[in-house]
């Protein structure tokens, strides 16, 4: 049998400065290397309810991002302060992002403080101990769906039983 050498399996040294292909088109610029998430070229950041909504969307679908806040409800908001409905939040005037910031703030529950209702509801069913709160308690799926098969989601990755055949 004849001894190839490491070099025949692609298992040897490689020479410096053979790289297959060729450098992006931007490698020696850091900062399109590495944009920063959410950020499009040098646009501000729209902040509002402690969200950081993406600019490049429309106003109605970046209202969305804000937790309490879905589609009618953003629709409401934008007819609420006279924004078109094709408008991005780019477009946006300093003015018009804080009238969607106060009348949030004034109008709607979102963020921090639905959250923290949410769970004072769902500690109170597990205090009052009704079926719902059970249900909660014993993180099993409240809404009346099966657990025989599925409700993997809701009771986690299954156990093995010792002995179990069938």
């Amino acid at each position: 049998m004849m001894d190839l050498g490491p070099r025949s399996c692609g298992l040897g040294p490689v020479s410096p400065g053979t790289r297959k292909g060729r450098a992006p088109p931007d490698a020696g610029d850091f900062r399109r290397a590495f944009p920063l998430p959410g950020r499009h070229g040098d646009m501000p950041l729209a902040r509002i309810a402690g969200v950081n909504i993406p600019t490049n969307k429309r106003v109605i679908i970046a209202l969305q991002y804000i937790h309490g806040i879905g589609p009618k409800k953003a629709a409401e908001l934008c007819a609420k302060i006279n924004i078109p409905s094709e408008r991005r939040v780019a477009e946006l005037t300093d003015a018009e992002v804080l009238q969607i910031r106060e009348t949030i703030d004034r109008d709607y529950m979102v963020e921090g403080d639905l959250r923290r209702e949410v769970a004072i509801n769902i500690k109170r069913l597990m205090d009052l101990g009704c079926y719902r709160g059970l249900r909660h308690r014993r993180q099993l799926p409240v809404r009346g769906q099966r657990t025989h098969t599925n409700a993997r989601t809701r009771k986690g990755k299954a156990k093995p039983i010792a002995g179990k055949k069938k």
